[in-house]
Order: structure tokens, then sequence, then C-alpha cells
């Protein structure tokens, strides 16, 4: 007969294992708490009149009807805002530059336009109603008269010599430029080099599409002169904040409260103008104030992602080491000059150009151009899916020239462990790596001695065949290294930890409860996990995959402190030294005696029943998570139709908390950089026009893009950056899966006769697109593509 006591089975709930996600039941039982299930009494409606122009002067605004309406409570327009003292949008940071050197200008965002418009769907007006339906009806009566004005859409049109200005202090339409590494050498290096390979690269405009859209319930209580905030998003304290400035409000006066959130993406870190409007309204009505996005406004005014064009060259030598890199991107970042409109492809894209290849030196530059389309924004991996998918398609296109194998031209040019750490030609320094391991494991995996056998029987049944190879990393963290976590060990039986971070779906409740098991040793079911609360604490929130490794580390150091402390009070209750004790299955006990003390017990004597810590932990730097992945196609070449046949990964994430999140994670991730590679994109048309407002237009990826994911996790390398070893997880399948399937597309049709004229096909690789290159209708490509 077992007697030990039960809670030695608690450690098959700590980290390493698959604990099942703690977060589910509620979800799956209905029993979530989204923006739009919550409500106050006497709520209101908020709906926003939308710009159907691209740019226009806005002449007046006719509000009598709307006004007149049995329930319209209030009707908002710039104007009111602004003689309320409701101010701006933060704008760019100071340190980016445009051409000339002078500082970036950017036209003032406003949470509802004032004079002009600078997109389809900027708000030039708000009402507030009783119902969704008055408030709609409202909105269709406003009248407004508007001068249209010239617009640019897409970047040809906004750098021809005679464009329109997008804003007067953008010369040109380029916002800001940022430029890195030698030019001069890198032009020496390829004026003699045996081989250059050059390309044109399309990082198609992409809708982030969370499955919940935007949402926002503001409620001010004129007694304390607050205001809470419901929002669905991922940076609370750093949306309170912006909020803060906006409304001209201390930061104290604002609670932003976030329940479950159905998916951020990246798209939900900011505040938007929405919010802005909704906030002001309660304040004005002394009511609270509910606005709910319908999908076409998310398409409409939520920011999108990607949306660049590059020209990409490598120098080679003989063997096919890469002697130098080249690229000149231009992104168009649309009507407004944001921090993370020009962070993401000015700064933090270059800084994975080089990804995990030795190379240098680089001659690298970025352009942010203005258009007259909606502004862009962080989506899933945030340049960094952008400049890997740039090195990527060189690195294809220079083995198809150099008639090498694709792994093989990336091995002979891989950072080797015995370099590490390793500063890149950016000057980032990644801290450890085993890429040419993860290469030939993922090699392995996929069975790639067997390819010519699968070939041939899709030869057979009329289907062309193809196969990537993708190796690659990237940047986590933000840049923001410190966390804040608090620890409340209650007498009633719960431990309560609190940390700024924000659940989206990504399980990370579940890996921090298993990292508080580790240290408590007490049952997951009495860890509680609260996050998005503003009066609780504040900090950076999630974004760049810095989650785990950052908070995740402030959980496990809070945890074991308060078990120092706990040990403390223990020790002066049994009057026994702290150094006697020891701790296992949530009890002190002196050792080799029957004495001791229960966690909770400790709790139950303070004067407060309960133990509260607040702790503060730093980690050392970013973290470089790195995979190689491996993915086989087959293309029925009368319809273009792509099947994902097979699709092998080998991902290094560090040391891994859950292994089932992590897959999840990866997959998951996947699926969306395949939907970048096959079916999405964000099309306006000549006036600025959005033509793919709705999912009838917006392909969306299926389950059943892919026969079967075959998933695996190296954990023989952990991250030196804190004290976990886990590197970041959330973005990293997304960033090796667009590659990947096009490498696999493009091969696949190489091999059908198309040569390397396959270089010039661009994202999405739609059956279309794919069956008129069949059918010999190709894009050209660049001049002086190869020497």
């Amino acid at each position: 007969m077992n007697t030990s006591p039960p809670e030695i089975e608690h450690g098959r709930f700590g980290s390493g294992q698959s604990v099942r996600r703690i977060e589910d039941p509620a979800l799956v039982t209905g029993q979530g708490r989204f923006v739009d299930d919550c409500t106050e009494p006497g709520c209101t409606s908020l709906v926003l009149l939308r710009s159907p122009m691209a740019h226009a002067r806005i002449v007046s605004i006719d509000a009598s009807t709307a006004r007149a309406l049995p329930g319209v409570l209030a009707i908002v327009t710039g104007q009111d805002l602004i003689d309320a003292g409701v101010g701006t949008f933060p704008g760019p940071a100071p340190h980016f530059k445009r051409p000339d050197g002078e500082p970036v200008s950017a036209p003032p965002r406003r949470a509802i336009a004032s004079d002009c418009v600078r997109f389809v769907g900027e708000a030039v007006a708000a009402v507030v109603a009783e119902t969704p339906e008055v408030a709609r009806a409202a909105r269709d009566a406003l009248l407004v008269d508007f001068e249209e004005l010239p617009a640019v859409s897409g970047l040809d049109a906004a750098l021809a010599p005679d464009a329109p200005l997008v804003w007067p202090g953008a010369p040109g339409n380029i916002a800001a430029r940022s430029s890195y590494g030698d030019p001069a050498e890198v032009s020496r290096i390829f004026a003699r080099a045996p081989h250059t390979v050059a390309i044109d690269v399309v990082n198609q405009r992409l809708a982030p599409s969370p499955m919940e859209p935007r949402a926002v319930l503001a409620s001010f209580d004129a007694t304390s002169e607050r205001l809470t905030m419901r929002l669905s998003n991922q940076m609370p304290s750093n949306t309170r904040n912006a909020l803060a400035q906006i409304l001209g409000l201390p930061k104290e006066r604002i609670r932003v409260v976030v329940g479950d959130v159905g998916g951020g993406f990246g798209m939900k870190t900011n505040a938007y103008p929405e919010e802005v409007v909704a906030a002001w309204a309660s304040m004005r009505l002394g009511r609270p104030v509910k606005w709910v996005a319908d999908r076409t406004e998310e398409f409409l005014a939520a920011v999108h992602g990607r949306s660049l064009r590059s020209r990409a060259e490598v120098a080679l030598d003989a063997t096919g080491r890469v002697l130098a890199l080249r690229i000149d991107t231009l992104a168009d970042i649309g009507a407004h000059v944001t921090p993370s409109s020009l962070a993401i492809p000015l700064l933090i894209g270059p800084w994975v150009s080089t990804s995990v290849y030795d190379i240098a030196p680089v001659d690298i530059s970025i352009s942010a151009v203005m258009t007259h389309i909606a502004p862009l924004g962080a989506y899933r991996g945030a340049g960094r899916p952008e400049s890997i998918y740039i090195i990527e398609r060189l690195m294809d296109a220079a083995a198809r020239r150099l008639a090498m194998d694709p792994a093989e031209i990336r091995r002979r040019n891989l950072i080797a462990p015995a370099q590490m750490p390793y500063r890149n030609a950016m000057g980032q320094t990644y801290d450890s790596g085993r890429f040419e391991s993860l290469l030939d494991q993922a090699l392995a995996r996929s069975d790639r001695q067997g390819f010519d056998r699968r070939l041939e029987q899709s030869r057979r049944a009329g289907r062309l065949r193809g196969r990537g190879v993708t190796t690659f990393l990237e940047w986590t963290g933000a840049n923001v290294f410190e966390e804040r976590v608090t620890v409340k060990v209650s007498a009633d039986g719960f431990i309560e930890i609190f940390t700024a971070t924000q659940a989206m779906g990504q399980g990370i409740a579940t890996s921090y409860a298993q990292l508080a098991v580790d240290i408590f040793d007490v049952p997951i079911d009495r860890v509680r996990i609260i996050q998005g609360d503003t009066d609780r604490g504040e900090g950076f929130g999630s974004g760049g995959s810095r989650s785990l490794f950052t908070a995740g580390s402030a959980v496990r150091e809070a945890s074991r402190q308060t078990i120092e402390v706990a040990r403390g009070h223990a020790a002066d209750a049994l009057e026994v030294a702290a150094g006697d004790l020891q701790y296992r299955g949530g009890r002190f006990e002196v050792a080799g005696t029957d004495l001791g003390m229960g966690l909770f017990e400790v709790a139950a004597r303070q004067p407060e029943s309960n133990l509260f810590l607040e702790s503060r932990t730093k980690v050392d730097g970013p973290s470089w998570p790195n995979g190689c992945h491996v993915c086989e196609v087959e293309i029925d070449p009368l319809t273009g139709v792509v099947v994902i046949d097979r699709y092998h990964s080998v991902n290094d994430v560090g040391r891994v908390i859950n292994p089932m999140i992590v897959v999840g994670q990866l997959d998951g991730g996947a699926v969306q950089g395949i939907g970048q590679a096959l079916c999405e994109q964000v099309v306006y048309d000549g006036s600025g026009q959005l033509l793919t407002a709705s999912f009838l237009d917006y392909a969306m990826p299926r389950a059943g893009i892919v026969r079967r994911f075959d998933t695996q996790l190296d954990q023989t390398t952990p991250c030196l950056t804190n004290p976990l070893g886990v590197k970041g997880v959330g973005e990293l399948g997304t960033i090796g899966a667009t590659p990947v399937v096009v490498s696999a597309v493009l091969d696949a049709l190489e091999r059908a006769g198309l040569g390397h004229r396959v270089d010039a096909l661009q994202m999405p690789l739609t059956s279309e697109k794919i069956w008129l290159a069949l059918q010999g209708e190709l894009p050209a490509l660049p001049s002086g593509a190869t020497r």
C-alpha cells in the first residue's frame, strides 16, 4: 500500500509537463467574459461615421436630423473634441529622421478627424444613443459635405514625381528613412564577387483578423472622478497611459480592465480612436458607453501588418558563401505616422536581416512611405517575418542560380556554435543556438531521401510536387526586460499571482501556474493567475513574445521569495531556526520530527490572514528562438490549387514549460504564416478604396490547408539571458511558415519547367496566380538579377 503523501504528485502539474490549460473550462462552457459580454446599468451605444473617401477636406457636418431622432444622446465631431481639450495620439519617436536629416514630421492624428480625412474608414463623427439600432440610424442621417482631394494608394503612386502629398512634412511622401551598414564596402565586394543574385520581394499587406473584434466599455464615476475602461487589449498599462495623455487626465484616474481576449496578434497593443471617443462620451454624459467593431470596421480602421517591397541582393563566392548583403526596402506605412509604423520596418525588422547566417558586411536601407490607406501596425512577428522572408527568398534564388541544394547553401552560411555569443551585422547579440543541428534534425525527420519516390508518385497522379527548407531565428522581448509580480497566499488555501502581462488565448496563465507549482509544491488548482487590471499593477504587457521569459522568470522568483518569507514566519511560530525547516507539499517541517506548519497556516497567522509579497525581476536581454522548417507541397496543374502534404519543423525555444501549449503556438502560428504565403492580402484600388473589406474578399487559411504537422522541440540549447532558460515562442511558427511554403511552391514550379523565372512570383501564391504562371504568364525578373 502506498503511504506516501499525495503532495508528491504535484510535480506532474509543474513545468515540463503537458498540463491541460486552466483557462479552457470557462471558455468552452460559455463562461468567458469578453467586452461585449459586459454591460452596466444605463449603458449606451456608440457608433462612428467613417469617411468614404481616401483624402478629402471636411467642409461641414449637418447633424440636425440625426440629433432629433428619439434616443440620440450625443453627436460628437472632431471639433467637439478639440474644444474639450482632447489631444492627439502620440507621434513617432524623435530618433527617426527624414531623408534630409530633419526630424520626422507627422500629421496630428485625432480620435475624430476635424478638418481632413486621409484614408477610407477614418472617423468623421460619432453618435451615442440608447440602443445600437438608434445609433446606427442617427449615423446614417448625418450629412457630411466633403471636398475630395487627390489621393495616392500604393508605393508607385506615392513616389511618383508629381504625386500629391499625404502630409507636407513628408517631402516626396517619405516620412522617414533608416540606413545600416557600409554601402561603399558592400559595393566593392559586389563589383568583384564571382556571383551576385538580385530579386524583388513583396511582403503584402495583411489584416490581423483576431476572432474577437476590438471593443470598449467606458464607464465614468462622477463621485470618484475615475474612468473605467473595459478593453480587448494586450497592453493595459500602455493603453491606459496613452488614454491619459490624450484625454489630459492623470493616469491614476483611469483604470483599464481586460477580461478574456479573443486573440490579439499585435493588433491590440495600442490605444485606438474609438476608445478615446467612448471615454470622452462617458465622461460627458455620465453614463457607460459601449462600442464593438463589426468586421468591416476592423478591415477599414484597425492597423494592418507587413506591407513592404524590397530589392534584395547577395554577393557570393564560388562555393556559395555569402560575401555581402544589400537590401533596399520601401514600407507602405499608410496615412498616419505612429511609433510602431516606423519602428517595425525601420528598426526591428533589420535586427534579424542576416538571420542565422554569418553575413557581413551589409548595406540596408528602409524608407517609410506615406499613402492614403489605413495605418501600419504590429502583426504577429512585427518586422521579423518580413526580414526572414527576404533573406530566405534570397537563399533559394542563390541556390537556383548556382545549381546548389537549398539545404547545402544554407549549411555553408550558418553561424557555428563555437561563434556564440555571436554579434550580427546589426549589432544584435545571439546568446545561444545550434542552427546546423536543427537543420540536420529537420532534414532527417522529413525523410529527405524519400522525396524522389514521393515526387514520382505525385507525377503519376498528375500533380506537381516541390519541397522547401527554411532556417531562421527571431528576436523576442520588445527590449523591456523588467517585470513586476505580486503573490498573495491566503488562509483560504489559494495562492494568487498577479502580472501585468496579458492572456489573449496563448495559454500563458497555465504556464505561470506550472512555474508556481514548481516552487509552492501544491495542486495547480490552488494557484490563481490574475491579469488585466491596471489598479493591480503596471507593466509593459504582452507583445514581442516576451511574456514567459520575462514575467515567467518573475513568477518563479517571486514564488521563491514568498517561500523564504513564509519560512521565516513558520520558524518564529515553531520556535526553531529557519534553516532547520524543510519545505515540501505545501508544508514546512522540522527535519527529523513531526513538528511543522502548512503554508496556508502561516498565512492565517498574518495580520490580514494572508501573506503578500511584491517582487521585481529583470532578465539580461532578449531571447533568440530559432528553427528549421521543411515543407512538401502538391499542386494540381489544372487548377493551380496547392495542398501542403508534409510539414516538419524542429524548433529551439529553449526550456519548455508546457509542451502541448508550445506546439499549439507553433502550429497555430504556422497556419497564419501559411495564410500569407497562399491566400491573404489586403487590396486597395488606385483611389484608396478598400476592396477586401470582408471575409468574402479576404481569404483566411482554413483547417484543411495542411494535411499534418510534425512539430518537434529541441531543448538542448537553453537561453542564457533568463533564469528559466526559455525563449519566446508565440511568433516563431509564423516566421518560418511563410518562406518555407513559398519555397516549396516555387520548387514545384521550377521542376515543372519554369526555371529561375519563378523568382519573379510574389505572395500570395493563389491558385489563379499559379495557374497563370504554368501558362507562361510570369512577371519579369529584376534587371541584373544574376551574374
